[in-house]
């Protein structure tokens, strides 16, 4: 860093390119949302280079198919949280534990540490790898749950699945965005719609199997007549496993251009981009003479990649300026609140549905499924909605979240005052839609403000911090009984601070192009 004027006279011509491309004809501008001019200016301009030569292939079939690869990992991701949800009911009978949100704790922790696995994994090591194998492990983890023996046994089977799983959010939105153009960044906010397809997959096989194989008395349930939870999860475990396969098949995925960048792997940089040119028969004039010019990447990595030092290089690119420093902080509040919020509302909604249909006169496990589906359903729309208004500019992603959070926090509350029970399947449908507003731009404006280099370790740690906020909801929904509206009213407060925390979010990745 310390040889910027030797870097320049090396690369005249490349800061020639640079002075023809500050307004470079693509919708969104030339500018990154985090710059790295000070800090790394080698770093800096070979990603300039890299947005310049990604803007100029543009979307292509390529990104159509990533766009649904990695929309299967928001699925199956969405699919584990509702499972729990779904059979933890029947276990419990089953079961009969002395503690009965043991499979909550079980799935976020297991959740939380691959976030973190993957996560750092995936800067070390790479995109590739994890992507290609996080959903095998799931599947196989939850095919065996469903012939889990006990109580334990099921726990750890489930924490085993929610492991394969917990870094598919992390690796799904670095893969997706380090090879999109920049006019079509606001589609990170769209991925998240898959959430809504996962969470319907699990709530209309659960329709097809809870109603008609679950046991209904503690007192005599046994695996005999209880088995629809078990029929469930190898159902889901097999589909998830054609999901894997999917991945592996459908596309070869390399190495993303802009992990490769913080690798000093150049030539690989260029042989990437310039084959997508050539498949789709696109233009791309980035060359290797352009990115060795630059001179040397020194901020991305340490010198022994496999050692706490490594870690900590990543760790401190989330403060390397006071304005990424306030940033970090605000993200980590407001993935704790919204992973606090989420299953508040997602992965006990069977029994605030079941409680709220009891007290109007519905007592069949048929309609409360039905009901259940249905939820599920509208959720895919929100991410849909958000991702439009995100690209808007009157809006971008900071307001679209504020609008998503204060919306989804009116009808919190007024979900508390419903009277029938139509009112309750409508207010559980708005909500569903709403609160996916926000947190499908989260999802998208978090990756869009971290520094290439350290997505991964940056995105985990974000991620963890809603998995503990998820483990912590267990503890929330102990003391507030999930059939009463005390958890509602959590979440409508917790809704109004993740308003504010949107509201104080320094960076605005409308119209710029992720570092």
């Amino acid at each position: 860093m310390g040889r910027e004027e030797d870097v320049i006279e090396a690369g005249g011509d490349v800061e020639r390119d640079f002075q023809q491309d500050e307004k470079p004809d693509f919708s969104g501008g030339a500018e990154e949302v985090v710059g790295m001019q000070e800090l790394d200016p080698a770093l800096d301009r070979k990603m300039h280079l890299v947005n310049n030569a990604l803007d100029q292939i543009g979307w292509t079939n390529y990104h159509l198919k990533l766009f649904f690869l990695n929309g299967f990992g928001y699925g199956v991701d969405a699919l584990q949280l509702s499972l729990q949800g779904i059979i933890a009911v029947q276990a419990v009978l089953e079961f009969q534990p002395s503690y009965d949100k043991g499979l909550t704790i079980a799935l976020y922790m297991g959740m939380l540490i691959g976030a973190l696995f993957w996560g750092f994994f995936a800067d070390i090591i790479g995109r590739k790898i994890a992507f290609n194998i996080s959903l095998f492990i799931c599947s196989v983890f939850t095919i065996a749950a469903g012939a889990a023996p006990n109580w334990v046994g099921l726990g750890v089977l489930i924490a085993v699945a929610a492991f394969g799983a917990g870094g598919n959010l992390i690796l799904d939105t670095a893969v997706f965005l380090e090879y999109l153009p920049s006019n079509k960044q606001w589609l990170l906010s769209l991925l998240p719609a898959w959430f809504g397809v996962g969470c319907t997959i699990a709530g209309l096989v659960a329709w097809g199997f809870m109603p008609n194989f679950s046991c209904s008395d503690a007192s005599d349930c046994t695996r005999a007549n209880n088995n629809g939870w078990r029929y469930l999860m190898y159902t889901m475990g097999a589909f998830i496993g054609v999901l894997a396969v999917a991945r592996v098949t459908v596309i070869r995925l390399q190495e993303t251009p802009k992990f490769l960048v913080g690798q000093g792997r150049d030539e690989e940089v260029v042989d990437n981009l310039q084959g997508i040119a050539k498949r789709y028969n696109r233009p791309c004039n980035l060359t290797l003479a352009q990115l060795e010019a630059c001179g040397t990447v020194n901020s991305a990595h340490s010198t022994n990649r496999f050692s706490v030092g490594e870690f900590m290089v990543h760790l401190r690119s989330l403060f390397l300026t006071k304005k990424m420093g306030f940033t970090t902080m605000l993200l980590w509040l407001s993935w704790t609140s919204i992973g606090l919020a989420y299953p508040l509302f997602n992965v006990f909604l069977p029994y605030y549905l079941a409680s709220r249909g009891v007290q109007f006169g519905v007592t069949s496990s048929f309609e409360t499924w039905r009901n259940y589906a249905l939820v599920q359903v509208c959720g895919i729309f929100g991410p849909v909605l958000g991702a439009f208004m995100c690209n808007w500019r009157p809006l971008g992603r900071k307001y679209t979240m504020v609008i998503g959070a204060l919306i989804t926090m009116a009808f919190f509350f007024a979900y508390s005052q419903v009277k029938s029970q139509t009112e309750n399947i409508a207010y559980s449908c708005v909500i569903s839609f709403t609160l996916e507003i926000y947190y499908g731009v989260l999802y998208g404006y978090t990756a869009e403000s971290l520094l290439s280099a350290h997505r991964g370790t940056a995105n985990g740690i974000a991620v963890a911090f809603c998995r503990l906020g998820g483990t912590f909801s267990s503890v929330v929904a102990t003391y507030a009984d999930p059939s009463t509206t005390g958890p509602v009213f959590v979440c409508a407060a917790l809704y109004g601070g993740l308003a504010l925390f949107a509201v104080l979010f320094p960076f605005e990745p409308y119209g710029k192009r992720a570092a």
